[in-house]
């Protein structure tokens, strides 16, 4: 099994988890929580940030004094609409009460010097957009972009893509340190397919191929992207989502795409 490919757990609490020591890197931290009605989880954000992203369900969060009622708008995250977020700083305590069968992210990054809020993102302020043409049409929610001073690092993104399509295609990548053409940005893929029986395929690689994996990734795996191009397919029949946390020493999301597939891009306007 490849080294970037975390498979989830099918029974309990926690689906998946991992940390910048399990991913062997500085950023990212992914954990996601499968709760029933009723069911409570408590964690302490200590020195990093947190987005909280309820994926479906409902819940109730309190987060330094703050009390957060049913959050949540979906069923499903193949739904058409946005999730609810919070973003949490360093050093808050945080309860989380299930008020329905409830699906939860908890995206976690390193944190900076300055005194930041507990910040509910509100699914009306999401912006929503379709990416992409044809049979590489995919339909984009941004939770926690580059352009929301929000958070110190944190990225979060999430992608519905059709069945039978491809996407984060044309391959591109962000793992160099270079403005204003490309940024550094660690990356995880946490994957939902339905029906949920279902697979997608995942490739991770760079331009000399000293890395170079490809992947079949089931429902609730994670895909680790340290570096490198990292383009995804479904398969007929099965429609994929996934939810990206990014995070490296700058908050800017900037990619560079594989040169021997931007043929396929639409020509740039003059």
């Amino acid at each position: 099994m490849s080294p970037l490919l975390v498979k989830a757990r099918r029974e309990g609490r926690r689906i998946v988890d991992v940390t910048p020591e399990s991913a062997g890197w500085q950023h990212v931290g992914f954990r996601a929580l499968r709760l029933r009605a009723g069911e409570q989880e408590t964690l302490s954000t200590a020195q990093r940030e947190l987005c909280l992203v309820v994926l479906a369900g409902r819940a109730s969060v309190v987060a330094g004094g703050q009390r957060f009622a049913a959050l949540g708008t979906r069923d499903s995250v193949f739904d058409d609409a946005a999730p609810a977020a919070l973003y949490v700083p360093t050093g808050t305590q945080v309860q989380i009460s299930a008020d329905s069968d409830t699906e939860l992210a908890l995206c976690t990054a390193p944190a900076d010097d300055r005194a930041r809020q507990v910040t509910l993102l509100a699914p009306e302020g999401m912006k929503r957009s379709v990416r992409g043409q044809g049979s590489n049409t995919r339909y984009v929610c941004d939770i926690l972009p580059h352009t929301d001073p929000v958070a110190a690092h944190l990225l979060v993104v999430e992608v519905r893509t059709p069945a039978g399509h491809s996407s984060s295609y044309p391959p591109h990548k962000h793992d160099t340190e270079a403005l204003p053409g490309e940024t550094q940005l660690e990356e995880t893929y946490y994957h939902r397919v339905n029906p949920p029986q279902g697979f997608a395929f995942q490739r991770v690689y760079t331009d000399d191929r000293s890395l170079d994996e490809a992947m079949a990734v089931e429902d609730h795996d994670v895909v680790l992207v340290p570096r490198g191009y990292h383009p995804v397919v479904a398969p007929h029949g099965y429609d994929l989502y996934y939810l990206n946390v990014m995070a490296g020493p700058q908050r800017h999301w900037v990619f560079r795409n594989d040169p021997a597939h931007e043929w396929m891009l639409p020509p740039a306007l003059p």
